[in-house]
């Protein structure tokens, strides 16, 4: 059997991205796990990315650092939006789970992955599920880096598509527009897996949560807790009928590209100033500016395929 890749994770830990992270520790080497401002209170989002590398049954091998708190241009006492309304108080469906046993690791996310990609040049792929934070902060301080990742997966953006948060932009966008277009710009291979591709794909409906109840293990009731409030909110404000999976859909499409059935590579921006379209992602598919292709867009995913998968990770944690 070959080898597991070695990817690191950059996460603002609530709802789905504890499924990604259980998602990405199935079927990667997970070096290490970055936490970037976000979803909810930042050390909430440490606790729930301690507590699913628990769950996985992993406490102690799997080192959680805290990287940026606030957005790239947040200065001060300024605070962004953070939406406990989606995921719960406690960003984890109003589980409130006990304490994590591991505690962080010391030292700064962005040192971590900076060391890390050249511990293993050309090794290290990064599962980006938050906002771009930290990776752009890394990029900015070690540039050097960026010839040694040999691929970024980003969910994040739209193409061309409503967004979530507002209705030009998806909320990792959104959060921190700036630290999105210094990735967006740095020259690593990336694939973005946007918000529209999570709506037509990976929305879990009753019937899908009826089959990974009956799964009865350990992640299974875990899926089940996590998205207790995120299935109220889509029905009642995105008007969809499921709980969403943005972030285990990037975990899978990286973990096997085969499910990713139709993809091209397309000039992608994002918007940092406008009054309306702050954050909204710019995916030039008639290549109308004929400006550099520098992303991979994801465009459509064989649902049934990312549902076995994670109907697979969910069955093997007991």
């Amino acid at each position: 059997m070959n080898e597991k890749k070695r990817v690191i994770i950059d996460t603002d830990t609530a709802g789905d991205d504890t499924i990604s992270i259980l998602t990405a520790l199935h079927y990667f080497q997970v070096e290490g796990i970055m936490v970037t401002g976000g979803n909810v209170e930042f050390i909430q989002q440490v606790q729930n990315a301690l507590y699913t590398v628990q769950i996985a049954g992993k406490s102690g091998q799997v080192p959680v650092y805290k990287g940026y708190e606030r957005p790239l241009m947040g200065l001060g006492e300024n605070k962004h939006l953070t939406v406990e309304d989606v995921h719960g108080k406690d960003g984890m469906g109003d589980s409130f789970f006990e304490q994590a046993v591991q505690s962080p690791s010391e030292g700064h996310a962005v040192d971590f992955l900076i060391d890390t990609v050249h511990k293993y040049p050309g090794e290290i792929h990064i599962l980006a599920i938050a906002p771009l934070t930290n990776i752009a902060m890394a990029i900015k301080k070690d540039p050097t880096i960026v010839s040694k990742i040999p691929h970024l997966y980003i969910m994040g953006g739209t193409n061309n598509a409503l967004g979530n948060i507002t209705p030009s932009a998806e909320y990792n966008f959104f959060v921190d527009p700036e630290a999105a277009k210094i990735v967006l710009h740095s020259d690593i291979p990336m694939t973005m897996v946007g918000w529209e591709m999570c709506t037509r794909y990976s929305i879990m409906d009753d019937d899908d949560h009826h089959d990974i109840e009956a799964l009865a293990t350990k992640g299974s009731q875990f899926f089940k807790d996590v998205n207790k409030v995120v299935m109220k909110f889509n029905k009642s404000v995105h008007k969809l009928n499921g709980t969403t999976h943005p972030d285990t859909l990037l975990a899978a499409v990286a973990a096997n590209e085969q499910i990713m059935t139709k993809s091209n590579l397309y000039h992608v921006d994002v918007e940092t100033v406008g009054e309306l379209t702050r954050g909204y992602s710019l995916v030039d598919v008639n290549n109308r500016l004929n400006r550099p292709k520098n992303v991979r867009v994801c465009e459509a995913i064989d649902r049934d395929g990312f549902k076995m998968m994670l109907v697979d990770v969910l069955g093997a944690i007991k």
